[in-house]
């Protein structure tokens, strides 16, 4: 039997890999901190919820998802009393098939902030992961903030610094394969996100992310700001910046391993700004 479903599984990641380019849905990323009430009643209205839909919230990546779930939903009720669940899969079986079809069909899903690497260990190689996909293959929003953010991205920045043993939250260097990724959610196949980025000062983290992937886009979303992703768009929303950067010029290290390029594509975003991505 498990070895049927996992047949199954696979088979259902790879129709949804082949439709990946051109997802009916839209992301709402937001870079940490507090959630203004106008930024939760605009993940809602992009989310266009009809009467009979219904929000899931996956909170695996807080160390304290009971608490992390009742104060996102308490702010939702009192914006759309609808119904919000509480799905905590690090507790749950993955392979509940009642759960996975409940995912599957709902049309905003809000991943919780805390250790994105806590949340990928639950979800990666499950039917979670696939649901996700699927929901928003179909016309869901899925959202996330701060850890949840950074799950958006296929390649995930984890915070570890490979050359440094000292956790910081930003790098004090710019060398050359110092910056950790782990395999996201993938949403973003070729945007990196970083998150709390001007609160926490964090260019070095993502300048390193560039050089890593020279061809990607990179985006810092400051704390109370989001990006609304549809396609290859992102609108800026929220009170703060939105930092992008791309297409490095001339990149290169130094014997020492010390990173350097020419030039690259840097823009500032407010809320309203529309900004191009790679999807």
């Amino acid at each position: 039997m498990k070895k049927l479903f996992f047949i199954v599984w696979l088979v259902s990641l790879s129709v949804l890999a082949s439709a990946q380019g051109n997802p009916k849905g839209n992301l709402y990323i937001i870079g940490g901190g507090d959630r203004s009430d106008a930024l939760m009643k605009e993940m809602l209205n992009t989310a266009s919820l009809k009467a009979s839909d219904y929000i899931i919230v996956l909170p695996m990546a807080s160390e304290v998802p009971d608490v992390g779930f009742g104060t996102i939903s308490a702010q939702l009720k009192k914006l759309d009393n609808r119904t919000i669940r509480n799905f905590n899969f690090s507790k749950h079986d993955v392979n509940d098939q009642k759960w996975i079809d409940s995912l599957a069909g709902a049309k905003l899903i809000y991943i919780l902030g805390g250790d994105q690497n806590r949340f990928m260990k639950s979800v990666l190689n499950t039917p979670v992961y696939t649901a996700i996909h699927k929901a928003y293959q179909n016309g869901a929003t899925i959202a996330g903030t701060s850890a949840g953010a950074a799950v958006m991205s296929k390649y995930m920045i984890t915070g570890k610094q490979l050359l440094d043993t000292v956790y910081k939250e930003t790098f004090n260097k710019l060398w050359d394969k110092n910056i950790e990724f782990a395999e996201g959610m993938g949403l973003l196949q070729n945007t990196i996100i970083d998150q709390h980025f001007l609160k926490r000062n964090r260019y070095n983290r993502l300048i390193s992310a560039l050089a890593a992937h020279p061809d990607l886009v990179c985006v810092g979303i400051d704390e109370s700001t989001a990006i609304i992703v549809h396609g290859n768009k992102a609108t800026v929303a929220g009170e703060s910046q939105v930092i992008r950067l791309a297409n490095p010029k001339n990149l290169k290290k130094t014997d020492k391993g010390l990173l350097k390029f020419k030039q690259a594509d840097f823009g500032i975003f407010t809320a309203g700004d529309v900004i191009d991505i790679k999807p």
